[in-house]
């Protein structure tokens, strides 16, 4: 039985050896053609020679995660064959290089079926046909896994040609007619080498709609820019520093991003920024968030808004620092000594990385104090074909501004003294904001409590009226932020089952639904999207009319399910962790759900992917 438009696909090799680029050209090649495509990119910690592995899902319908089972397997050393080769299905195919590995010492299924393919054969014949140096084509090995793959498939190479002229542009699309040589000699290998017909075939989609490939730190980059972002400051860290690299890569858009000498030096320079009124932020992960600490509780105090994104990765300290992980949530948002307000947001795909990065800004300038966003690494650094961003709602808000004219006519009344009362007292725990340099707005700025003026103080009085006005920010926040960007229900609200989950696993979860149905098992998804201040009331109603709450994150301890307990008083009845560095797929989700339906096993501990 044939199988259209629903594959696995897993490259891998050493790293620096192409897997990534072979990736991009495999996911833009069915990207082009129609296909939705979701790439989970794994690699290791080192900068050369460890094993890495890039694994795409191909589907006519919207995909949100990858699967385990691997149809085609194309690999460039012998480390990938002995770890992966054991996952390619019955029926499905293995590529390999037979210089470097021997069949016989592979773990792999009977009915898998095998191939050499002849790199060094297939780039000497075309360097001879060319009269181009070999050593200029051995790059181009990653071109002949990729055609050789698509052309098992039955797929069009006229897409590999589009994609490779997306990817070569200006003065490297030169590059495009070399790379299709390549690609055309792979494809007619394969034709002349494979007779039996393989069961699983990728063909292209007339009239799909447009689409974006997109990973989160890109999307994160674009939502400050539509945002109006014009400093951005950070120290290199692994895995967000993609996005710095990318807003540098585009001065166009007139950002000024600084890698700082380290991770404190890049908080401290973007709440100098945001102090003067330029919307500011600063990006980290992991250990080089904790060093931000100190300038988050500075910035709280002083009501700065500034922007700080925490790509989570595995911990503790340097921990698994090219790893996926949910471990930072409780940590983001009780990070500091003392209590101070801030905002969490907790985007849960490609999309909402965008939107939330947009958003991020206005609720700092609106609400004056810091706002902290924690995508985990799997949105980061995974690829994902997704809808164009729908900006024609989205508008800047930069909140209580004094403006000229006002700060003239409080400099007139005798009881203000020409002081400009930075800090007032407000019912909703906003001041109106002047910046540095305005006429009558002198204002003071301390690391110790104040006064409205910004004189530090150790009055009892005051410090209950500061500390309370500061605190009431997040009420009103709660009041004023749209329930979705706070959570979203997915499914049947009367599902048996009701599944509490945040970032990343939402899309693996998605994915399961439509199955777990089909065995007769109802249940729907509550996504929290907003940490602090939580939205204490909505989550209880959805969670009290709940049958069985199911919590699922990627961490030890169930950090959501802690924080929805202390919030809420309402207790997950069954949990499913992960916290190897690997994100969930969708065929664990699948049979954790289905355990937890049939068995009632409180809670249950994923481990597969390498």
């Amino acid at each position: 039985m044939e199988i259209t438009n629903q594959f696995s696909w897993m490259i891998g090799g050493p790293q620096g050896t192409g897997v990534d680029s072979s990736a991009t050209l495999f996911i833009r090649a069915c990207a082009v053609a129609g296909l939705n495509v979701y790439g989970k990119r794994e690699y290791h910690s080192n900068i050369m020679g460890e094993h890495s592995y890039f694994q795409v899902r191909v589907s006519e319908t919207p995909v949100n995660s990858h699967v385990d089972p691997v149809h085609l397997l194309a690999t460039f050393d012998d480390e990938t064959a002995h770890i992966h080769a054991h996952e390619v299905v019955p029926g499905g195919y293995f590529f390999y290089d037979e210089t470097v590995t021997k069949l016989e010492k592979i773990e792999i299924h009977p009915e898998v079926k095998t191939l050499a393919l002849p790199y060094a054969q297939i780039l000497q014949e075309v360097a001879a046909e060319t009269g181009q140096p070999l050593a200029k084509l051995q790059i181009m090995k990653n071109t002949i896994a990729v055609a050789a793959s698509l052309a098992l498939t039955g797929f069009e190479i006229k897409y590999i040609e589009k994609a490779l002229m997306g990817i070569f542009t200006g003065s490297k699309a030169k590059l495009v007619p070399m790379n299709m040589k390549v690609a055309e000699r792979a494809y007619q290998f394969i034709q002349e080498n494979v007779t039996e017909r393989f069961p699983y075939r990728i063909t292209s989609v007339p009239g799909a709609p447009p689409r974006m490939l997109m990973n989160g730190t890109t999307a994160v980059a674009l939502g400050k820019l539509k945002a109006g972002c014009r400093f951005q400051s950070y120290y290199p860290i692994t895995p967000a520093s993609d996005e710095s690299v990318y807003l540098e890569g585009h001065p166009e858009y007139g950002v000024n991003v600084v890698q700082c000498e380290d991770e404190i030096a890049a908080m401290c320079m973007a709440v100098g920024a945001a102090l003067t009124g330029v919307r500011a932020g600063t990006s980290s992960s992991g250990p080089g968030f904790g060093l931000k600490a100190e300038g988050l509780g500075w910035a709280g105090i002083n009501e700065v808004p500034v922007v700080v994104l925490n790509y989570q990765r595995g911990g503790p300290s340097t921990g698994l620092p090219t790893r996926h992980e949910q471990g930072d949530l409780l940590y983001s948002i009780f990070i500091g000594h003392g209590e101070y307000p801030k905002i969490v947001l907790a985007p849960g795909d490609m999309s909402q990385c965008f939107y939330d990065a947009f958003n991020a800004f206005n609720y700092a300038d609106r609400y004056q104090t810091p706002v902290i966003i924690v995508p985990d690494k799997a949105l980061a650094n995974n690829t994902a074909s997704i809808e164009l961003f729908d900006e024609s709602g989205l508008r800047i808000d930069r909140g209580k501004r004094a403006s000229d004219e006002y700060l003239a006519e409080l400099a007139s009344k005798p009881e203000y003294q020409g002081q400009y009362h930075r800090f007032n007292n407000s019912e909703d725990g906003i001041s109106t904001r002047a910046l540095p340099g305005q006429e009558h707005g002198i204002h003071w700025y301390t690391g110790d409590e104040h006064d409205t003026l910004g004189h530090i103080t150790e009055d009892p009085e005051t410090r209950i009226m500061m500390h309370s006005k500061r605190m009431r920010k997040l009420q009103t926040a709660l009041k004023e932020i749209p329930q979705d960007q706070q959570y979203m229900l997915f499914g049947p609200e009367n599902a048996d089952y009701t599944i509490v989950t945040w970032g990343s696993c939402k899309g693996p979860i998605l994915d399961a639904l439509p199955i777990l149905q089909s065995d007769g098992i109802s249940m729907n998804v509550l996504q929290i999207r907003m940490m602090s201040p939580f939205p204490v009331d909505g989550v209880t109603r959805i969670l009290e009319r709940a049958k069985v709450k199911i919590g699922i994150e990627q961490n030890f301890t169930g950090q959501l399910a802690r924080l929805v307990r202390m919030e809420t008083g309402i207790k997950m009845d069954h949990l499913v962790t992960k916290f190897t560095g690997r994100p969930m797929s969708e065929t664990e989700i699948v049979a954790a759900l289905r355990e937890i339906a049939n068995k009632k096993t409180e809670k249950v501990v994923l481990t597969y992917g390498h």
